[in-house]
Order: structure tokens, then C-alpha cells, then sequence
């Protein structure tokens, strides 16, 4: 295969903004964010005054609790766990949420896969329905903007949603489920199955849109990375986030043009960034930038998600035989390990403040993404594909605005207004919370759909050719052992060494 993750530019010029697939998951992703956000501002409880001022009057109550000087019990534990809990039940009822029933994951199951469908022995059936009836009325949009035939699009949507569903039962599996094989490698592997044994049917093309699921979810994801998360953890976390991961980036791509002499530099970039910012997110927008092929793309999803699979239970093991705090541990999950939701997983196996910590860690990192895409698209235009003059004319900066994924403004202008509305009050919060808890499970489903379709569009013997020299793994190896030496040595002497007073704070 030698179809690219992202259009010539050519031929993105030649088209109308609406028919461009970034500027269409632009549109599609903040439909989502709009519709669901105004139907919640308009859907306030009918006791929300009452709500406003309990909330209050609990949060008083539990700063009380925590600034005390009082030794900590076992009952004063359960009085501030009990207390918590009371305000985020309040919180989550401030606003009537009419998506929530239409909006479900596919739960865990143990020996019957048709356990899955039901989630606290309640049918998660209208869930599901619910799902496929936003995803493919949104797609079904975009196919109708972008000029394509609107039936046999359908057909093949249901066809697609299908296997994602099975791809998430797989994921499901209570053992599998604990070692967190995430639907990604599922949906991964249904795909390639298909794809290279009876070959992918004819009629399932026209539902094969993977950048559009993957950026209309990427979209989605800005409205999750809330810039107060800055704040949370201040400099020692910007420095951990922001300062190891361009240096192990452009260390790794160093490490594989000159000492591994990488053939593909798509392919080692894609690599570099899918390891060293925050995996399969980071791996689509630099992809798109510098035009990796999709095989190159399943390539570095694929070794990323083992790696990660590898990481999430071995390091807690190592962290716990080590004894180290769990502020600094934490800081070490989230800047090394690729998935937020084994990030989650890891951090949550060494305790609750570890589990913070490592998720915030990752999400501010998560803000790189726009960063890096855009530093990829200067580099590759005015590097890595700069013509020589004798040849034909160089290539001009507006390349760089039309190689530039335009979906990264979508996920930048999410998290700007979803952090403005986080921070006025606690309605603010509230909304933003609810608002971001339907998002994610869409954003989780327009994922899978996106894998899937990567692996039937992936052959094997396209893959074989970049792992029969082995340095595709190699690179990934040798650039994640030099990310979780510098990320633990920044993360000590941020947290342990300059300031040891935030690490006293996270602590209590």
C-alpha cells in the first residue's frame, strides 16, 4: 500500500475547506461539543439552586477536613472519602444529562461474552443503539458534504460499527481487561484478519474514512485536556511534560536517521512521537504532517500498544519494589507510558495519588500535540522536502499551512473553551465534566472505528518489509529507554529535589 495518511496538497487546494477531512472533523467534532454542551446548559435540575449551595457548603466542609491538624484515622479516611463522594453525586445532578442513556461503552464479562452487553445487570442495548445512531448520522454528514454517495456509506457503517463492537468485546475480557489489551490492538487485529485472509469486501469502502473517525476524535479530545491542569501541578509538572518530551522526540528521530539509518523518515518520526509524546494521538497528527503511509501508521500503533501492554504492569511492580513516593511515580507513568487509559491503570495499581499525578502528567502533555504537528510540518516542508534549485523551485512557506493538520486547531480552540467554561464556578465545571463524559465514550467508539479501518486497509506483507531489518523496533526500544531514564531523573529533581513542598501537598 502506498496510500498516505494525509491528501497531497495538491489536491487540498483544488477542494472546497468543507471536502478537506481536517476541516470536516473540525466540524463534526465541535457539533458534538456544541450539541451536547447547549442541551446541558438548557437541562439545568430542577433543584439547582438547592444543589448550588449543598455544594458549597460540602466543599467548606471537606477543606475543613483536609487543613486540620488532627491526626488522620480510619474514620476521618471514611468521613473524607464519604464526603467526596456526596459531592460528586451532587456535581454530576446538576444538569439533566438526556444523552446518557443513548451513550454507552461495552462492559467487562468474565466467561459469557454476552455479559457485555448489560453493565450493572442493566441492557446496555439502547447505549449501543444510541451510539450508532450519532456516529453514523455525523459521518453520514461529512459524506454528504464531501460530495459521496450516502447508502452504500450506510450499509457499510453498520458493517463497521459491527466489528468495532466486537472489537471492544474482545477488549472486554475480564483477564484481558486487567493486563489493559485496549480495543485499539483488537480493533487492530479484526481488521488485518480480514484484511489478509478473504481481503477487504468492495462494499466496505466507502465506510473506510480512518482520518476522519480519528480527528473528528481527536477533536473531542481537546475539550478533555483542560489547560487548568497546569495549574494542578505547576512548574515541576510543565518541566517533566513539556521539556523531556521534545528532547527525547528529536533525540530518537536523531538516533534513527544517523545510527540506524532508518530508510522511511516518515516511519521513524512516526515512531519518535507516537513513543515519546502521548502514542496513538501524537501518531496521527505527526503522521498527517509528514505524510506516512498507513501501514507506517499501523506499524507504530502496533509496537506502541505491545509496548504499552508491557509497561502498564511492569513498572508499578518495579516502582513498588523501590519504594518510591507515589507523587514521583506518578509523574514517571505519566510521562513515559503511551495510553492515557494505561496511564490510568498503572497509576491507579499504586494508589490514589499516584493515579492523579499520572493522568494530569499525561494530560498536560497531551497539549504538545498541536505543538509537535505543526514543528513536523515546518521541518518536513523546509527540510526534509526542500527541492534543490536546480531541480525545480523550492518549495514556499504557505506549504507549510496546507501540510499543517488543520484538525489540530479544532483541539486547540476545544481545550481553550472548555478550560474558559471550567473555570467559571462550579455550574462551569459541572457542565464541562458531563459535556466531556459523552464525549469520551464517542470519542472512544470513533477510535475504534478508525482502527478498524486501518487494519483493513493493512496488509502484511507491506508491514513485513519494515520489520524484516528489525530497526522499526529497535528505534522504539532504544528512544523508550532513554524517555524513562530522563523523564525519572526530571521528575526527581523537580518533585524531590526543587520542590519538595508540592510533592508535601499532592501528598496529603
Amino acid at each position: 500500500m502506498s496510500t498516505s495518511v494525509e491528501a497531497a496538497p495538491e489536491a487540498k487546494k483544488a477542494t472546497g475547506i468543507i471536502q478537506s477531512e481536517d476541516w470536516l472533523a473540525v466540524l463534526l467534532g465541535g457539533l458534538v461539543l456544541f450539541v451536547t454542551a447547549t442541551t446541558l446548559f438548557t437541562s439545568p435540575a430542577r433543584d439547582f439552586p438547592d444543589r448550588l449551595k449543598a455544594i458549597e457548603q460540602g466543599q467548606q466542609d471537606l477543606k475543613s477536613l483536609e487543613s486540620s491538624e488532627a491526626p488522620r484515622t480510619e474514620e476521618t479516611a471514611k468521613q473524607l472519602k464519604d464526603k467526596a463522594k456526596e459531592l460528586k453525586k451532587l456535581t454530576s445532578g446538576l444538569f439533566n444529562n438526556p444523552f446518557k442513556p443513548y451513550v454507552a461503552d461495552v462492559g467487562e464479562w468474565k466467561a459469557n461474552p454476552m455479559d457485555a452487553f448489560a453493565v450493572e445487570n442493566k441492557s446496555i442495548a439502547k447505549g449501543l443503539a444510541g451510539v450508532f445512531v450519532i456516529s453514523v448520522v455525523l459521518f453520514s454528514l461529512g459524506s454528504v458534504l464531501r460530495g459521496e454517495a450516502l447508502f452504500p456509506f450506510v450499509g457499510a457503517f453498520l458493517i463497521l460499527f459491527v466489528l468495532a463492537t466486537l472489537s471492544y468485546v474482545l477488549a472486554g475480557q475480564n483477564v484481558i481487561k486487567y493486563y489493559n489489551l485496549e480495543y485499539a490492538l483488537w480493533a487492530l487485529m479484526t481488521g488485518m484478519v480480514i484484511s489478509n485472509t478473504i481481503g477487504t469486501p468492495q462494499f466496505m469502502l466507502p465506510a473506510i474514512r480512518t482520518e476522519l473517525y480519528i480527528k473528528t476524535g481527536l477533536v473531542l479530545l481537546g475539550a478533555e485536556v483542560l489547560l487548568s491542569r497546569l495549574l494542578a501541578l505547576g512548574l515541576p509538572g510543565v518541566c517533566v511534560s513539556w521539556v523531556v518530551t521534545p528532547i527525547t522526540l528529536i533525540t530518537t528521530y536523531m538516533f534513527g536517521q544517523y545510527v540506524l539509518q532508518i530508510p522511511s523518515k516518515s516511519l521513524n518520526m512516526v515512531i519518535s512521537a507516537d513513543m515519546s509524546v502521548c502514542g496513538v494521538s501524537a501518531a496521527i497528527a505527526t503522521g498527517a504532517a509528514c505524510r506516512a503511509k498507513k501501514e507506517e501508521l499501523s506499524l507504530a500503533i502496533g509496537i506502541s500498544l505491545a509496548f504499552t501492554a508491557v509497561m502498564m504492569v511492569v513498572m508499578p511492580m518495579l516502582i513498588k519494589s523501590w519504594g518510591m513516593s507515589q507523587v514521583l511515580a506518578g509523574a514517571w507513568l505519566g510521562g513515559t507510558i503511551d495510553s492515557t487509559g494505561a496511564v490510568a491503570a498503572a497509576g491507579g495499581m499504586l494508589g490514589p495519588v499516584a493515579l492523579e499525578v499520572a493522568v494530569t502528567i499525561k494530560m498536560i502533555q497531551n497539549i504538545l500535540i498541536g505543538v509537535v504537528a505543526f514543528g513536523v510540518a515546518v521541518y518536513w516542508v523546509t527540510y526534509v522536502e526542500r527541492e534543490n534549485k536546480d531541480e525545480g523551485p523550492r518549495l514556499g512557506l504557505m506549504e507549510i499551512w496546507y501540510r499543517f493538520p488543520k484538525f489540530v486547531l479544532g483541539f486547540v480552540a476545544a481545550s481553550i473553551v472548555f478550560s474558559a467554561i471550567y473555570t467559571n464556578g462550579i455550574g462551569g465545571r459541572a457542565l464541562v465534566d458531563s459535556t466531556i463524559g459523552i464525549g469520551k465514550v464517542l470519542r472512544g467508539w470513533f477510535f475504534c472505528l478508525a482502527f478498524v479501518s486501518i487494519g483493513l486497509e493493512t496488509n502484511f506483507r507491506e508491514l513485513s518489509h519494515y520489520l524484516r531489518d528489525g530497526k522499526a523496533i529497535t528505534l522504539y526500544v532504544c528512544g523508550q529507554t532513554l524517555n524513562l531514564a530522563l523523564t525519572l531523573l526530571m521528575a526527581w529533581v523537580m518533585f524531590e529535589v526543587v520542590f519538595p513542598q508540592v510533592t508535601q501537598t499532592l501528598s496529603r
